[in-house]
């Protein structure tokens, strides 16, 4: 009898974010700083949501946020982001998803210029299950090279989760 070939798929999720900060400079929008693409943490809070959300648990919910911060990079035990930026209504930022190639998802966001009414100083982003700051589940976060965001600026945010 031929011995049985096993065949072993191995999956696995990496999140990677990007972060634009655009003003307006005679009618036209420029980029003025740039985060490049950096890797990210998925926490185990947010591999459980992906996992249930793939299997249709009951409960399971959506990724359909991201949120600004000014603190550290979150660790995979983690469940907020720290420095979560919540003194303003509309702090965090609807995402619209889409599959942009084979296993991969990507989400896009854009904080509007004058919704942060005093310039702030950024540095971490995540991404959630609901408007509410302070609460609900983060999926995934990082820090990137600390910003000064101005009033009149925006910030136009791209994450990817890419799945292997």
């Amino acid at each position: 009898m031929a011995k049985k070939k096993h065949i072993a798929d191995k999956a696995g999720v990496r999140g990677f974010f990007r972060l634009n900060i655009v003003e307006d400079k005679a009618g036209k929008p420029v980029i003025v700083s740039d985060s490049g693409w950096l890797e990210n943490t998925i926490t185990n809070n947010g591999k459980n949501q992906i996992a249930s959300a793939i299997g249709g648990v009951s409960g399971s919910s959506q990724i359909t946020y991201a949120a600004l911060g000014t603190g550290t990079a979150p660790a995979a035990t983690d469940t907020s982001l720290n420095g979560e930026i919540t003194d303003v209504s509309n702090a965090r930022m609807a995402v619209t998803p889409t599959t942009i190639a084979t296993g991969t998802v990507q989400f896009a966001f854009t904080l509007n210029s004058g919704i942060y009414t005093a310039a702030k100083t950024i540095q971490n982003v995540g991404l959630f299950q609901t408007s509410t700051t302070n609460a609900g589940t983060l999926y995934a976060g990082n820090t990137y090279a600390t910003s000064q965001l101005q009033t009149n600026q925006s910030v136009n945010g791209t994450y990817q989760l890419r799945f292997s």
